[in-house]
């Protein structure tokens, strides 16, 4: 008997998936959004700000593929220039946009233009001051040995300290069962310090005990390229907020480095944070 023949399934582009006769041959009934709008961005390097959601809504009778381009002023730098997508009859879709300046960019007003075809929307974009901060490690640049690819090495400087939002803030680094592992703070210049607060993982759904730092070192640095200074040592935590009093130094970066977790895996840091007060 002959062999039945077999069927080999191949990955195609989205676009040979979709019947041709399904779909619009125009983009003249996409609808471009953008929220929010004007959009504030803060000249530092991991400050939480200049993040757009980009929207395309079809509103012809028939599915599209649409493109939509993304372009800004010189000021502006942009984490895409492209959102492509299949849009389905009536559904927005989304795509994350973020914008950053570099640091020392003066307060201004900019524009981030979003077309399709012959379709243009121009989202404003306000450039303002740097805040007065009494967390002085806020938004400034992170530094660390790893970071997973889930996560944002930002995670552990953006404000954020709430351990229920563990995913969309806070860090973990990439070498599971590798320690140590370093997350730190580079300042660009000297900076009076006396007080340093960590925040490792600690909620009802990821206990300090079980998912946190339990052995670790806090250390400052005085001068670029100097040596590192331990002001605490922590060994056995437990505990998900802990602070580190010393007497007022002068400091250029501020650096955790683990020993050690509670379930031997990952380091989480959800907030590092450093005060002259």
């Amino acid at each position: 008997m002959p062999r039945p023949r077999s069927t080999v399934l191949l990955a195609l582009p989205l676009a040979l998936l979709v019947p041709a006769a399904a779909v619009a041959s125009s983009n003249d009934h996409v609808e471009i959004s953008a929220t929010p709008q004007p959009v504030e961005v803060v000249p530092l390097p991991c400050f939480p700000s200049g993040k757009l959601t980009l929207g395309m809504t079809n509103t012809g009778r028939k599915p599209t593929i649409a493109d939509m381009h993304v372009s800004g002023d010189l000021a502006l730098t942009l984490s895409r220039h492209q959102f492509s997508s299949y849009l389905p009859v009536g559904q927005l879709v989304k795509a994350p946009l973020e914008i950053t300046v570099p640091r020392g960019t003066a307060p201004a007003n900019h524009t981030v233009d979003l077309s399709i075809d012959r379709d243009h929307l121009k989202v404003p974009v306000v450039v303002q001051p740097v805040p007065v901060r009494d967390n002085v490690l806020l938004g400034e640049q992170a530094a660390a040995s790893s970071t997973n690819g889930d996560m944002k090495l930002c995670g552990g400087v953006d404000g954020n300290t709430d351990s229920e939002q563990w995913g969309a803030s806070g860090w973990h680094d990439a070498t599971k069962g590798v320690f140590p592992d370093t997350y730190g703070v580079d300042l660009v210049q000297p900076t009076t310090i006396r007080r340093i607060v960590l925040q490792t993982l600690d909620s009802r759904r990821y206990p300090a005990a079980v998912m946190g730092l339990r052995d670790f070192d806090v250390q400052v640095r005085a001068t670029q390229g100097g040596p590192w200074t331990t002001v605490q040592e922590f060994r056995g935590n437990t505990t998900g907020r802990l602070t580190v009093t010393f007497e007022p130094m002068a400091v250029v970066a501020v650096q955790v480095v683990v020993h050690d977790s509670n379930d031997h895996g990952y380091s989480r840091i959800i907030e590092l944070e450093a005060y002259d007060n």
